[in-house]
């Protein structure tokens, strides 16, 4: 039984950073992937890394800014999010990839945590 856990998301002002975290219990060896879900909006990709760390994957909306790690030795896949804006304001899931699509794609995530809201205020 894989279970993700999210947190640190907040309220901060345009221009602020927060910095999420998801800590995997259970399997940890997945790549690992955050998602966002913005209000009315259908829930897109932002980042993922493979287990190894060796490899990092971003939106182009977030390259630049958002900076996805991983700390094997804490179960934990981290996702820095700098030079907030309010079009990132939404409900932002960390989730566990199993398979061979890509990693960019959202069909081969199985496991998804609750999510942690992160808004951004003008």
């Amino acid at each position: 039984q894989v279970r993700l856990a999210e947190s640190g998301g907040g309220l901060v002002q345009a221009g602020g950073s927060l910095r999420l975290s998801c800590v995997v219990s259970g399997r940890a060896t997945y790549n690992m992937g955050w998602f966002r879900e913005a209000p009315g909006k259908e829930r897109e990709f932002v980042a993922a890394i493979w287990w190894s760390g060796i490899a990092t994957y971003y939106a182009d909306s977030v390259k630049g800014r958002f900076t996805i790690s991983r700390d094997k030795a804490k179960d934990t896949v981290s996702l820095q999010l700098n030079s907030l804006q309010p079009k990132d304001t939404a409900d932002y899931f960390c989730a566990a990839h199993v398979g061979s699509s890509s990693v960019t794609e959202r069909t081969g995530y199985i496991y998804w945590g609750q999510g942690t809201q992160v808004t951004v205020s003008a």
